[in-house]
């Protein structure tokens, strides 16, 4: 989760926060694809150096996440259809396993957890907040690759979360599309409950299959209209 700005040292932030703080913008769709990263205004945001911010800069580059070319400087990527196809198999093999670990290590604590979320979020569509789903839906993730053991693949995913492409995610969470992710959370949870690790495993790969499957018709529709 990225601190808050007003909690960044006063000493000023590392190249590292600075990069968080520059994904979590983009995440939030404050920064979009095309846009150009002003240096200045993000010293001014952030409080950090020239310096650190460059570091930011080429550490986020490197990443994928932002293109850096000679005289324009830095500006935020969109990724391709392809890529963001990539990205969503390398989600559904990595959770998948995530799911699977959950489903053998989780405390009885975090399995009643993930099914209290599960409820929310059907609350949340049948009370039409989705802003309340994504950031509850987020929550579900990260709990079953951390009640997993996870760690070091949590940090991975995460990557892949930000939304680097022009359909992700404002029209994501559409009405339709968050009921098939409940089906889907339903499966998941049942599987877990059940401490059947296999059926969790593929349950969670098909959740963020049908993810991927709904945006790629999603681009298909919106390019064809």
């Amino acid at each position: 989760m990225t601190p808050p700005l007003s909690s960044l040292p006063t000493k000023g932030p590392t190249g590292t926060e600075i990069a968080e703080w520059i994904r979590a913008q983009i995440r939030a769709n404050r920064l979009v694809p095309g846009q150009r990263l002003v240096e200045v205004d993000i010293i001014r945001k952030t409080g950090g150096s020239r310096f650190k911010v460059r570091e930011a800069f080429h550490r986020l580059a490197a990443e994928g996440l932002i293109d850096l070319e000679e005289f324009r400087g830095a500006s935020v990527r969109e990724a391709s259809m392809d890529e963001v196809r990539q990205f969503y198999r390398a989600r559904a093999a990595l959770e998948g396993l995530c799911a699977g670990d959950f489903a053998r290590k989780a405390s009885k604590h975090e399995k009643e957890r993930l099914e209290s979320l599960a409820l929310r979020m059907e609350e949340c569509v049948e009370n039409g907040t989705p802003e309340l789903f994504g950031s509850l839906n987020a929550e579900w993730h990260t709990l079953i690759m951390q009640g997993g053991g996870n760690s070091v693949v949590e940090m991975l995913v995460k990557r892949l979360y930000t939304p680097v492409h022009h359909l992700l995610f404002e029209t994501f969470y559409r009405s339709d599309r968050l009921r098939e992710a409940i089906e889907d959370h339903s499966r998941i949870l049942e599987a877990v409950l059940n401490g059947d690790p296999e059926a969790a495993e593929k349950a969670m790969r098909a959740h963020i299959e049908n993810g991927h499957t709904f945006l790629a018709e999603l681009d298909r529709a919106v390019h064809h209209a």
